[in-house]
């Protein structure tokens, strides 16, 4: 998978609502319901207006399964 397939789906979901699982290492992880706000170059972010407020991530993030998105 590359940066420009990640972009394309993540355009294709932008206003949508998705899950994303985060891996924090030492089997801890973190599931957030989330809708895709802003794409940029290096980083697209998301809002959860429940608790997190925005968070951002890298569409490197992604290629290195640090965080799993579920359309």
């Amino acid at each position: 998978m590359t940066i420009s397939q990640i972009r394309k789906d993540l355009r294709n979901h932008v206003g949508k609502e998705v899950t994303i699982n985060c891996n924090l290492g030492r089997n801890k992880y973190e599931e957030y319901r989330v809708v895709i706000k802003e794409l940029y170059n290096n980083i697209f972010l998301v809002e959860d207006e429940k608790k997190l407020g925005v968070k951002s991530f890298s569409y490197t993030d992604v290629i290195t399964q640090t965080i799993k998105i579920h359309y």
